[in-house]
């Protein structure tokens, strides 16, 4: 099982290089007599592939965010598919005051803030606050909301 799981992880890793090196092989190549329009299409065909992935994430973060509010009991769940009002929700969550809204938009200091949030967010729903600290961590903040969301 373990060994089917590591071939298909391989197989995701594989694909996903393809799916990124072919648009960006065309779009870079330098032979004049290919047709302009291949360029273009590819580089719009990368760009439709990045939207889905794109929407699959923010629908996941949603979802994730709108789970954590109906477990804490939070006000206005729905917010969290509303761009800018899910950082209200996010500070709602948390018990933490709402001009905290404006620091998320400062650039550096956002990104402490965000761990900061997120710190009590998973103090919220009775975790340990490291959770929130792993937000900072590439791919894995990817598995943070759905932990706070889905495990009990």
């Amino acid at each position: 099982m373990k060994a089917r799981a590591n071939v298909l992880a391989r197989l995701g890793m594989l694909m996903g290089l393809v799916l990124l090196l072919i648009p960006c092989s065309i779009s870079l190549a330098q032979q004049d007599d290919r047709n302009p329009a291949v360029p273009t299409a590819a580089m719009g065909a990368f760009f439709v592939v990045f939207l889905v992935f794109g929407l699959a994430f923010y629908v996941y973060i949603s979802l994730a965010l709108q789970t954590i509010a109906t477990k804490t009991h939070t006000e206005n769940p729905w917010l969290a598919w509303i761009p800018i009002a899910n950082i209200i929700l996010m500070l709602n969550i948390a018990k933490k005051p709402l001009w905290w809204i404006l620091l998320f938009f400062i650039p550096l200091v956002g990104i402490i803030f965000m761990v900061i949030v997120w710190m009590a967010i998973a103090e919220a729903r009775g975790k340990p606050n490291w959770w929130g600290i792993l937000m900072i961590v590439p791919f894995v903040n990817f598995i943070v909301p759905g932990y706070l969301a889905w495990v009990d």
